[in-house]
């Protein structure tokens, strides 16, 4: 796991569900047995079927799916920007915006978010989003 990433689903100002990234339930995590697309150096970005840990926006989709939320039109928190795996998962659940505190090198992201009219928002704790 090469960074620690939050995410949060929230509709007005009501945190709907939580993710974090890691190992699936079960599963040992990277940070114990090492990180295949770090031995592999894979560019940050790139290749993310070899990762073998769930992203932080995943994890809150799946907490929705399971406990029955409804998420759509939620805006997503999140400390990085979404890869390209995640998007998809976004445009797809309704997802309407997104904040978050770092960008990502994912060009394949960026496009299919801005494809689907998903405002971005990079903000930093000194510029707080917009409500």
């Amino acid at each position: 796991m090469r960074r620690q990433v939050g995410a949060l689903l929230v509709i007005d100002k009501h945190i709907l569900t939580t993710g974090y990234n890691g190992a699936p339930s079960g599963i040992q995590h990277c940070l114990d047995i090492g990180c295949l697309r770090e031995q592999l150096k894979v560019p940050p970005g790139e290749r993310h079927e070899l990762c073998r840990g769930l992203h932080a926006e995943m994890n809150a989709l799946l907490q929705a799916a399971n406990y029955g939320i409804k998420i759509s039109g939620a805006t997503l928190y999140s400390t990085t920007h979404p890869c390209s795996l995640c998007a998809k998962m976004l445009v797809n659940v309704g997802i309407k915006r997104i904040v978050t505190l770092t960008d990502y090198p994912d060009a394949l992201a960026k496009e299919i978010l801005s494809m689907a009219n998903i405002k971005v928002e990079i903000v930093t704790l000194d510029n707080p989003p917009k409500e």
